[in-house]
């Protein structure tokens, strides 16, 4: 990326996100809890019911661990001068990239290989 100017959107909506996120973390954790097998106080279908809920809770968590680890590396990127560049060849991430996709770490093509 050109300059520190140019940053500051970008930068200003993945802290955004990353303080949305932190949020949620807070309040999610409890739905990724174990569910309790007890069939004196849940029916067979509120059990299931409960442990599917269970299953998309934790999938949630780890999706938005996975994004907020991807914010924090961005947000590293720029504070050492080497955000706006692909991982893996180097060359400049497109700007619309950027602007759709603030933590994404690859441009276009090599995006497609992983």
């Amino acid at each position: 990326m050109s300059d520190q100017a140019d940053l500051l959107p970008l930068k200003t909506a993945l802290e955004n996100e990353l303080s949305k996120l932190s949020q949620l973390e807070e309040i999610a954790g409890e739905g990724a809890q174990v569910v309790e097998l007890d069939q004196s106080k849940v029916g067979r279908l509120s059990r299931m019911d409960a442990l599917q809920q269970q299953a998309m809770n934790v999938e949630q968590n780890r999706r938005r661990q996975l994004r907020i680890q991807h914010i924090k590396a961005a947000l590293i990127r720029m504070a050492k001068q080497d955000y706006g560049y692909c991982l893996d060849c180097g060359e400049d991430i497109n700007p619309k990239r950027l602007e759709v996709n603030p933590a994404t770490p690859y441009c276009t093509q090599c995006a497609d290989t992983h």
